[in-house]
Protein backbone atom coordinates (compact mmCIF):
# COMPACT_ATOMS: atom_id res chain seq x y z
CA UNK A 1 0.00 0.00 0.00
CA UNK A 2 -0.69 0.99 1.13
CA UNK A 3 -0.38 2.39 2.49
CA UNK A 4 -0.43 0.82 -1.27
CA UNK A 5 -2.15 3.74 2.37
CA UNK A 6 -5.87 5.87 3.71
CA UNK A 7 -7.96 8.09 1.48
CA UNK A 8 -11.34 8.71 0.32
CA UNK A 9 -14.69 6.38 1.13
CA UNK A 10 -14.86 5.33 4.88
CA UNK A 11 -14.35 1.48 5.74
CA UNK A 12 -12.62 -0.72 2.99
CA UNK A 13 -13.09 1.75 0.38
CA UNK A 14 -11.74 4.38 1.88
CA UNK A 15 -8.74 2.12 2.59
CA UNK A 16 -8.64 0.60 -0.84
CA UNK A 17 -9.00 3.81 -2.58
CA UNK A 18 -6.02 5.49 -0.48
CA UNK A 19 -3.42 2.56 -1.47
CA UNK A 20 -4.47 3.19 -5.32
CA UNK A 21 -5.07 7.06 -4.89
CA UNK A 22 -1.81 8.36 -6.40
CA UNK A 23 -2.15 6.35 -9.66
CA UNK A 24 -5.24 7.58 -10.44
CA UNK A 25 -6.07 10.82 -9.30
CA UNK A 26 -6.47 13.84 -11.13
CA UNK A 27 -4.71 17.32 -10.33
CA UNK A 28 -7.31 19.65 -8.63
CA UNK A 29 -8.62 22.66 -7.27
CA UNK A 30 -6.99 25.91 -6.53
CA UNK A 31 -4.17 27.22 -3.73
CA UNK A 32 -5.36 27.23 -0.35
CA UNK A 33 -3.63 28.93 2.97
CA UNK A 34 -0.61 27.65 4.15
CA UNK A 35 -1.43 23.99 6.59
CA UNK A 36 1.32 22.89 8.48
CA UNK A 37 1.54 19.35 9.03
CA UNK A 38 4.10 17.07 10.99
CA UNK A 39 3.79 13.68 10.24
CA UNK A 40 5.01 10.58 11.89
CA UNK A 41 8.37 9.50 10.88
CA UNK A 42 10.68 6.62 12.22
CA UNK A 43 14.15 5.68 12.13
CA UNK A 44 15.99 2.39 12.11
CA UNK A 45 19.68 2.38 11.81
CA UNK A 46 22.88 0.99 12.43
CA UNK A 47 26.16 1.51 12.79
CA UNK A 48 26.33 2.67 8.98
CA UNK A 49 22.88 2.36 8.03
CA UNK A 50 20.25 4.44 8.42
CA UNK A 51 16.60 4.11 7.15
CA UNK A 52 13.86 6.83 7.89
CA UNK A 53 10.16 5.43 7.25
CA UNK A 54 8.09 8.20 6.62
CA UNK A 55 4.27 8.29 6.74
CA UNK A 56 2.84 9.74 3.45
CA UNK A 57 -0.68 10.65 2.23
CA UNK A 58 -0.95 9.76 -1.85
CA UNK A 59 -2.79 13.06 -2.32
CA UNK A 60 -3.16 16.51 0.04
CA UNK A 61 -5.02 19.60 -0.39
CA UNK A 62 -2.85 22.79 -2.09
CA UNK A 63 -0.95 24.73 0.34
CA UNK A 64 -0.52 21.45 2.98
CA UNK A 65 3.47 21.97 4.14
CA UNK A 66 4.87 18.90 5.17
CA UNK A 67 8.33 18.69 4.66
CA UNK A 68 9.59 20.95 7.40
CA UNK A 69 11.32 19.97 10.77
CA UNK A 70 12.96 16.84 10.98
CA UNK A 71 11.23 14.89 8.18
CA UNK A 72 13.16 17.94 6.15
CA UNK A 73 16.65 17.30 7.49
CA UNK A 74 15.93 12.97 6.81
CA UNK A 75 15.08 14.86 3.17
CA UNK A 76 18.41 16.76 3.22
CA UNK A 77 20.13 13.56 4.87
CA UNK A 78 19.44 10.69 2.21
CA UNK A 79 21.25 9.41 -0.45
CA UNK A 80 18.48 8.41 -2.04
CA UNK A 81 14.18 7.84 -2.33
CA UNK A 82 12.08 4.67 -1.98
CA UNK A 83 8.53 4.98 -2.65
CA UNK A 84 5.74 2.17 -3.24
CA UNK A 85 6.06 2.74 -6.66
CA UNK A 86 9.05 4.54 -8.70
CA UNK A 87 8.40 7.40 -11.06
CA UNK A 88 8.41 4.73 -14.28
CA UNK A 89 5.57 2.76 -12.26
CA UNK A 90 3.77 5.79 -11.39
CA UNK A 91 3.63 6.72 -15.33
CA UNK A 92 2.84 3.54 -16.48
CA UNK A 93 -0.03 3.24 -13.89
CA UNK A 94 -2.67 4.58 -15.70
CA UNK A 95 -2.20 1.64 -18.72
CA UNK A 96 -1.99 -1.53 -16.19
CA UNK A 97 -5.37 0.04 -14.41
CA UNK A 98 -6.63 0.32 -17.77
CA UNK A 99 -5.77 -3.32 -19.59
CA UNK A 100 -6.96 -5.14 -15.39
CA UNK A 101 -9.99 -3.23 -14.73
CA UNK A 102 -12.63 -4.72 -17.40
CA UNK A 103 -14.72 -7.07 -16.66
CA UNK A 104 -14.49 -10.26 -19.16
CA UNK A 105 -18.16 -9.89 -19.67
CA UNK A 106 -20.25 -6.52 -19.07
CA UNK A 107 -22.66 -6.65 -15.47
CA UNK A 108 -25.34 -4.16 -14.82
CA UNK A 109 -24.77 -2.74 -11.34
CA UNK A 110 -28.48 -3.20 -10.71
CA UNK A 111 -27.46 -6.61 -10.68
CA UNK A 112 -24.80 -6.58 -8.52
CA UNK A 113 -26.13 -3.94 -5.92
CA UNK A 114 -29.30 -3.97 -3.95
CA UNK A 115 -31.33 -0.90 -4.25
CA UNK A 116 -29.76 1.06 -1.28
CA UNK A 117 -26.44 0.34 -2.25
CA UNK A 118 -27.31 1.49 -5.88
CA UNK A 119 -28.79 4.46 -4.72
CA UNK A 120 -25.18 5.59 -3.21
CA UNK A 121 -23.62 4.10 -6.01
CA UNK A 122 -25.90 6.84 -8.96
CA UNK A 123 -25.18 9.31 -6.45
CA UNK A 124 -21.56 9.42 -6.22
CA UNK A 125 -21.47 8.38 -10.28
CA UNK A 126 -23.88 11.64 -10.84
CA UNK A 127 -21.40 14.22 -9.33
CA UNK A 128 -19.56 14.22 -12.37
CA UNK A 129 -18.94 11.82 -15.60
CA UNK A 130 -20.16 8.38 -15.62
CA UNK A 131 -18.10 5.84 -14.38
CA UNK A 132 -19.38 2.93 -16.80
CA UNK A 133 -19.12 0.36 -14.29
CA UNK A 134 -20.80 -2.22 -16.33
CA UNK A 135 -17.99 -3.10 -17.81
CA UNK A 136 -15.72 -2.72 -14.71
CA UNK A 137 -14.69 -5.11 -11.68
CA UNK A 138 -15.58 -3.91 -8.62
CA UNK A 139 -12.51 -2.95 -7.45
CA UNK A 140 -11.81 -0.60 -10.40
CA UNK A 141 -15.31 0.93 -9.97
CA UNK A 142 -14.31 1.68 -5.88
CA UNK A 143 -10.78 2.89 -6.96
CA UNK A 144 -12.78 5.49 -9.46
CA UNK A 145 -15.54 6.07 -6.61
CA UNK A 146 -12.53 6.72 -4.10
CA UNK A 147 -11.24 9.27 -6.74
CA UNK A 148 -14.39 11.19 -7.00
CA UNK A 149 -14.80 11.80 -3.35
CA UNK A 150 -10.62 12.81 -3.13
CA UNK A 151 -11.39 15.66 -5.49
CA UNK A 152 -14.66 16.83 -3.55
CA UNK A 153 -12.59 16.93 -0.70
CA UNK A 154 -9.93 18.93 -2.59
CA UNK A 155 -6.93 16.62 -2.73
CA UNK A 156 -4.83 16.55 -5.46
CA UNK A 157 -1.87 14.07 -6.05
CA UNK A 158 0.24 16.87 -7.35
CA UNK A 159 0.15 18.35 -3.21
CA UNK A 160 0.93 14.00 -1.94
CA UNK A 161 4.08 13.71 0.05
CA UNK A 162 5.46 11.14 -2.99
CA UNK A 163 4.63 13.56 -6.10
CA UNK A 164 6.93 16.38 -4.12
CA UNK A 165 9.82 14.12 -2.60
CA UNK A 166 10.14 13.00 -5.93
CA UNK A 167 10.97 16.35 -7.59
CA UNK A 168 12.65 16.80 -4.53
CA UNK A 169 15.24 14.10 -5.03
CA UNK A 170 14.76 14.47 -9.04
CA UNK A 171 16.14 17.85 -8.87
CA UNK A 172 19.13 16.85 -6.75
CA UNK A 173 19.86 14.17 -8.64
CA UNK A 174 19.37 11.53 -5.86
CA UNK A 175 18.20 7.92 -7.00
CA UNK A 176 14.05 6.91 -6.66
CA UNK A 177 13.28 3.45 -6.38
CA UNK A 178 9.88 1.83 -5.76
CA UNK A 179 9.38 -1.38 -3.87
CA UNK A 180 6.85 -2.73 -5.77
CA UNK A 181 5.34 -2.53 -9.68
CA UNK A 182 2.19 -1.02 -10.72
CA UNK A 183 1.38 -4.25 -12.27
CA UNK A 184 1.62 -5.97 -9.25
CA UNK A 185 0.36 -3.42 -7.15
CA UNK A 186 -3.23 -3.18 -9.21
CA UNK A 187 -3.25 -7.30 -9.24
CA UNK A 188 -3.49 -6.96 -5.47
CA UNK A 189 -6.94 -5.96 -5.97
CA UNK A 190 -7.69 -7.77 -9.15
CA UNK A 191 -6.80 -11.18 -7.95
CA UNK A 192 -9.17 -10.65 -4.84
CA UNK A 193 -11.82 -13.30 -5.07
CA UNK A 194 -15.53 -11.88 -6.36
CA UNK A 195 -16.90 -12.08 -2.85
CA UNK A 196 -14.20 -9.82 -1.51
CA UNK A 197 -14.71 -7.26 -4.00
CA UNK A 198 -18.43 -7.31 -3.92
CA UNK A 199 -18.25 -6.80 0.18
CA UNK A 200 -15.47 -4.20 -0.27
CA UNK A 201 -17.44 -2.08 -3.00
CA UNK A 202 -20.96 -2.70 -1.06
CA UNK A 203 -19.34 -1.66 2.62
CA UNK A 204 -17.74 1.63 0.80
CA UNK A 205 -21.26 2.09 -0.66
CA UNK A 206 -22.82 2.01 2.71
CA UNK A 207 -20.63 4.58 4.73
CA UNK A 208 -20.39 6.35 1.42
CA UNK A 209 -22.45 9.50 2.49
CA UNK A 210 -19.72 10.75 5.08
CA UNK A 211 -16.70 10.00 2.74
CA UNK A 212 -15.44 14.04 2.50
CA UNK A 213 -15.63 14.32 5.94
CA UNK A 214 -13.77 10.61 6.62
CA UNK A 215 -10.97 12.02 4.36
CA UNK A 216 -10.79 15.00 5.94
CA UNK A 217 -10.30 13.61 9.44
CA UNK A 218 -8.06 11.50 8.18
CA UNK A 219 -5.57 14.02 6.54
CA UNK A 220 -5.88 15.87 9.52
CA UNK A 221 -4.94 12.67 12.24
CA UNK A 222 -1.44 12.62 9.46
CA UNK A 223 -1.48 15.92 9.81
CA UNK A 224 -0.92 16.27 13.55
CA UNK A 225 1.09 12.89 13.75
CA UNK A 226 -1.55 10.84 15.47
CA UNK A 227 -0.95 7.07 14.91
CA UNK A 228 -3.18 6.22 17.15
CA UNK A 229 -6.25 7.42 15.29
CA UNK A 230 -4.68 6.51 12.23
CA UNK A 231 -4.37 3.05 13.60
CA UNK A 232 -7.92 3.15 14.29
CA UNK A 233 -9.14 3.48 10.60
CA UNK A 234 -6.97 0.92 9.68
CA UNK A 235 -8.23 -1.61 12.09
CA UNK A 236 -11.80 -0.45 11.38
CA UNK A 237 -10.81 -1.09 7.72
CA UNK A 238 -8.89 -4.39 7.71
CA UNK A 239 -10.80 -5.99 10.57
CA UNK A 240 -13.72 -5.76 8.49
CA UNK A 241 -12.62 -7.92 5.34
CA UNK A 242 -9.74 -10.51 6.63
CA UNK A 243 -9.17 -11.45 3.28
CA UNK A 244 -7.90 -7.98 1.57
CA UNK A 245 -6.66 -7.31 5.15
CA UNK A 246 -4.00 -10.15 4.25
CA UNK A 247 -3.45 -9.37 0.77
CA UNK A 248 -3.10 -5.74 0.92
CA UNK A 249 -1.96 -4.54 3.84
CA UNK A 250 -0.20 -7.48 6.21
CA UNK A 251 1.35 -9.12 3.44
CA UNK A 252 3.16 -6.13 1.67
CA UNK A 253 4.39 -5.29 5.00
CA UNK A 254 6.13 -8.08 5.34
CA UNK A 255 7.92 -7.59 1.91
CA UNK A 256 8.16 -4.09 3.24
CA UNK A 257 10.28 -5.43 6.15
CA UNK A 258 12.31 -7.78 4.04
CA UNK A 259 13.57 -5.44 1.98
CA UNK A 260 14.31 -2.80 4.62
CA UNK A 261 16.09 -5.68 6.41
CA UNK A 262 18.28 -6.60 4.09
CA UNK A 263 18.91 -3.11 2.74
CA UNK A 264 20.22 -2.62 6.32
CA UNK A 265 23.15 -4.78 5.23
CA UNK A 266 24.81 -1.99 2.93
CA UNK A 267 25.31 1.21 4.32
CA UNK A 268 24.06 4.90 3.58
CA UNK A 269 21.39 6.86 4.56
CA UNK A 270 17.75 6.03 2.59
CA UNK A 271 14.07 7.64 3.21
CA UNK A 272 11.57 5.99 2.33
CA UNK A 273 7.79 7.16 1.89
CA UNK A 274 4.59 5.10 1.93
CA UNK A 275 1.15 5.22 3.04
CA UNK A 276 0.64 6.35 6.29
CA UNK A 277 -1.58 3.16 7.56
CA UNK A 278 1.13 0.85 6.46
CA UNK A 279 3.64 2.10 9.37
CA UNK A 280 1.33 1.80 12.26
CA UNK A 281 -0.16 -0.78 14.41
CA UNK A 282 1.00 -4.01 15.35
CA UNK A 283 2.12 -5.63 11.99
CA UNK A 284 3.02 -2.11 10.35
CA UNK A 285 6.87 -2.08 9.38
CA UNK A 286 8.52 -0.55 12.47
CA UNK A 287 6.47 -2.89 14.87
CA UNK A 288 7.21 -5.44 12.36
CA UNK A 289 11.05 -4.04 12.41
CA UNK A 290 11.71 -4.00 16.14
CA UNK A 291 9.82 -6.88 16.60
CA UNK A 292 12.87 -8.46 15.12
CA UNK A 293 14.96 -7.08 17.05
CA UNK A 294 16.14 -3.68 15.15
CA UNK A 295 15.84 -0.71 17.11
CA UNK A 296 13.17 1.65 15.93
CA UNK A 297 12.68 4.84 17.09
CA UNK A 298 9.94 7.78 16.15
CA UNK A 299 11.50 10.74 15.46
CA UNK A 300 8.68 12.81 14.54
Amino acid sequence: MTQRGALALRSWGRRAAATLLPLLLLACKAATPVTEAHPAMWLVEDADTRIFLLGSMHALPAGTRWDGGKVGAAIAAADELVLELAPDQLAAAGDVFRELAPRSAPLAMERRLDPAALAAYRKIEGAGSGFGGDALDDWAILVLMGQRVAQQADLSPENGVEARLTQRFSDAGKPIGGLETARGQLTLFETLDAATQRRLLTRALANSASGVADVKAMNAAWARGDVAALEKVVNEDVDAVPAARAAIITDRNRRWTAWVEQRMAKPGTVLIAVGAGHLVGADGVPAALEAAGYRVVRVQ
